[in-house]
């Protein structure tokens, strides 16, 4: 009798201790809040003040690389602060699809070849350093260009010299019989390269 009743004793422990110890349960942590705009300092709002209109939008992670940003900020220089400041007007003047085709874009060059990134950035700073008459000449130009539509692009198909073109379609009045049977065995199908069967005589 004794026996049982420590088993049952000893596999509600077992239960008990296995129920506190859930990993899922105990290892749940909300991730943290960042402030929302009013309760910035006013060194981050003045530093962030381009994002002020959407900063409560911002989701948290955002919110947070911006923040990082803005402790950075008093270690740059005033043409990097004045670059940096350039940059967060531009950015909230962006359309959504215009933001994520910029993310996508920086992923990219992230994977790119050192070579490349640095010929990249060669021409960023000579845009950067451009009057500003002369850039909103080149964003008019760039608006005005057709752009293609994303995974489309115009294929251009040539025959090589030598090939016939296709011939126009005959009408159904005028069309004959096929020269090959179409249950003749070993007929050529369309792109199909020759066999000894179906070679053409010379």
């Amino acid at each position: 009798m004794a026996r049982p009743l420590l088993s049952i004793a000893f596999a509600v422990t077992l239960a008990l201790t296995l129920a506190s110890f859930n990993p899922a349960g105990a290892a749940i942590i909300p991730p943290l809040k960042q402030p929302k705009w009013a309760e910035l300092t006013a060194q981050q709002r003045e530093v962030l003040a381009p994002l002020a209109g959407e900063w409560d939008k911002l989701e948290s992670y955002r919110r947070k690389k911006w923040l990082g940003i803005a402790q950075h900020y008093p270690t740059l220089s005033v043409e990097e602060q004045q670059r940096l400041q350039r940059r967060m007007k531009a950015w909230v003047n962006l359309s959504p699809d215009e933001r994520k085709r910029a993310r996508e874009q920086y992923k990219t060059l992230q994977k790119a070849p050192p070579e490349q990134r640095q010929a990249v950035k060669q021409k960023w700073q000579e845009y950067e350093s451009l009057p500003d008459a002369e850039k909103q000449r080149l964003q008019q130009d760039a608006k005005q260009k057709p752009q293609p539509k994303s995974g489309a692009s115009k294929v251009v198909k040539t025959i090589p010299a030598g090939i016939p073109k296709a011939p126009a379609k005959v009408p159904e009045s005028q069309a004959t019989q096929p020269a090959v049977p179409i249950s003749a065995p070993n007929s050529t199908q369309p792109g199909a390269p020759p066999t000894a069967n179906n070679a053409p005589k010379q």
